[in-house]
């Protein structure tokens, strides 16, 4: 697939979250087989007033690359600075804390330099629904006002090189002819792909997504498609593409709790394709690999719990908590170990969302404050799971998997 002149390998992208799209989490999804990471929101404003906080959401790492930096804003010439920013920004091989004038430069880089620039993909947000965005006229607010996100569309084009794209909902009724109308003027003024989520803005995450509408823009468009929403696993993704004609799809909340959904997609998709079944299963084992400089190197109820079965299918117990503990290890390494288990509290139990007693090892998570801690409850409720012989299923179906 080809964003601009952007080359994926596959047809998976991970969804900007706010709050859960940081580093750690991207490079874990990005080993894990997703074809394009993407920030969490970016505020155009925070750049430009210089914001330590904000500047930290573009700490990258030349592994996760391809890498798409998602900004919000409404005034154009706020937006259009905001890119420029970013696409002349480049990736320090210092690991220190943030300091703007040492690990992030924006002066504009050599041709030589070009490899190490932070974003290759700028998104504009034009679906985010919370209420503090949407009240600034930014997010899915643009879609009332499209003079003004066409404004914003052709001032951040004009100001980058790289490619452009956009992440819309189906608009403020569920007819989504303001996501067409948008969709239509977006291709006019140069954006190189869109990504639909087609709830409207009221709905947030709630309801169904209308995949329909996707099918309706995907036949009306000339430049690439992404669809989003309502992906819980894998099947959903081929479901998705087979039905829709969708270029890529997009996955947020099904991805934090299953890393793997993205591989998992691309292997039915390969299965689909042609006969390289072999290869994308041995891609697809997952391998630890531990953080030892975020800038430079690394060492290499019933129904609920069958919806867990689904989900890690092909998976060994190995593999899942080996997961959840680099995801914490990682963290450590990148926010320090007391900021990294407040939020890992929250977020180890995302990985066994279903299973029999999770909502004891999220009791028990709910204090730790050192790695320690972490690391000998996540040990304890393994211990557990493996005695129950919950994981037996699984094991033996990724064991069929892999051939």
């Amino acid at each position: 697939m080809q964003i601009g002149k952007c080359k994926l390998e596959g047809h998976t992208v991970l969804a900007p979250l706010a709050g859960v799209t940081n580093l750690p989490f991207r490079y874990i999804v990005k080993r894990c087989g997703c074809s394009l990471v993407c920030s969490e929101m970016v505020s155009a404003k925070g750049l430009l007033y210089n914001s330590q906080k904000t500047f930290s959401l573009l700490q990258t790492t030349p592994e996760e690359k391809p890498f798409s930096v998602q900004i919000f804003g409404s005034e154009p010439k706020e937006m259009a600075k905001a890119a420029f920013i970013i696409e002349n920004t480049y990736i320090s091989q210092k690991n220190s804390n943030i300091d703007k004038s040492d690990l992030f430069k924006t002066s504009l880089l050599n041709k030589e330099e070009e490899s190490n620039k932070i974003a290759d993909i700028i998104d504009i947000n034009f679906g985010c629904s919370v209420k503090k965005v949407v009240k600034t006229g930014a997010g899915v607010a643009l879609m009332q006002n499209l003079s003004n996100a066409e404004n914003v569309i052709k001032a951040v084009r004009d100001s980058i090189s790289i490619p452009l794209t956009i992440k819309i909902r189906s608009g403020w009724d569920s007819s989504g002819t303001q996501a067409f109308k948008l969709a239509e003027l977006a291709q006019r003024n140069g954006v190189d792909a869109i990504t639909l989520h087609p709830r409207t803005a009221s709905q947030g995450f709630k309801g169904k997504a209308d995949w329909s509408l996707i099918k309706q823009l995907k036949a009306n468009m000339s430049i690439p498609l992404i669809g989003n929403g309502d992906i819980a696993c894998a099947e959903d993704g081929l479901r998705m593409i087979e039905e829709t004609k969708c270029d890529a799809v997009m996955v947020g909340r099904a991805a934090m709790s299953n890393p793997f959904i993205l591989s998992d997609i691309e292997l039915l998709l390969s299965k689909k394709k042609d006969s390289r079944k072999a290869k994308y299963e041995q891609d697809s084992v997952y391998k630890p690999i531990y953080y030892t400089n975020y800038h430079s190197s690394y060492e290499s109820s019933e129904s609920s719990f069958r919806s867990s079965e689904a989900r890690y299918k092909n998976r060994s117990i190995d593999e899942i908590f080996a997961l959840m503990i680099e995801l914490l290890k990682s963290c450590v390494d990148y926010f320090g170990e007391l900021q990294a288990c407040k939020m890992m509290r929250s977020r180890l139990v995302w990985f066994v969302k279903g299973y029999p007693e999770c909502s004891k090892f999220r009791r028990d998570l709910t204090n730790i404050e050192s790695m320690a801690q972490a690391l000998e409850i996540i040990e304890k409720y393994q211990h557990f799971l493996r005695s129950k012989k919950v994981f037996d299923n699984f094991e033996s179906m990724a064991g069929q998997g892999r051939g």
